[in-house]
């Protein structure tokens, strides 16, 4: 398996669910600890991505790295450039804690798809034809690029992604690539999930 480091990305402010996105339970442990187990069975390490509020809560036996205070409040881009600082020889996949539907094949898969002379690698929504930052590889040669996109106050890695011709990667099942950001969403997400555990009973 390739040496790429994984990260669980969980430091935002989760406005518009109310709560805190990665503390919310699908599968039987809260999301954020769901995704790091995933990804520590593929990843040569895990880290989970928290801002400060957060960083108390994390679990003494899980990895993390805190938001660093330059970066704070600038969303998702603050845990990859917070990250590099902290490692700027390693390559990351990020893995945001609101993908609930997201299995470890699709890890595997996206990770099987990258070349390690890439740049920088994405899912790829066929549904919207949107790229998925959050579900995403990014190299160490990243790490400039994103400190010169932050000097220059464009914070959005859908614009990175977009700038830098990410490859592109096609999901398994394109519903697996649902984030789930709202109440209503998450309320739906958890119907799916009882029909699905009562049908395999």
């Amino acid at each position: 398996m390739k040496n790429i480091v994984g990260l669980v990305v969980c430091g935002g402010e989760s406005s518009r669910m109310g709560m805190d996105k990665s503390l919310i339970v699908y599968h039987e442990k809260p999301q954020r600890y769901h995704v790091y187990d995933m990804l520590q069975t593929i990843c040569s390490e895990v880290y989970i991505s928290c801002n400060k509020k957060q960083s108390p809560t994390i679990k003494v036996d899980y990895n993390k790295i805190e938001d660093f205070p330059l970066y704070e409040n600038i969303g998702p881009m603050a845990a990859l450039l917070s990250a590099f600082k902290e490692f700027p020889e390693k390559d990351f996949i990020l893995i945001a804690c609101d993908y609930p539907f997201i299995k470890i094949e699709d890890i595997k898969l996206l990770i099987d798809e990258i070349n390690l002379d890439q740049l920088v690698a994405c899912y790829h929504n066929t549904e919207t034809n949107m790229s998925e930052p959050l579900l995403a590889y990014y190299s160490r040669d990243c790490f400039q690029l994103l400190l010169n996109s932050f000097n220059e106050k464009d914070y959005s890695l859908k614009n990175f992604l977009k700038k830098h011709n990410a490859k592109q990667i096609n999901p398994i099942s394109v519903n697996r690539l649902k984030s789930i950001d709202t109440p209503e969403a998450y309320n739906e997400a958890l119907s799916q999930f009882i029909d699905i555990k009562k049908q395999s009973i």
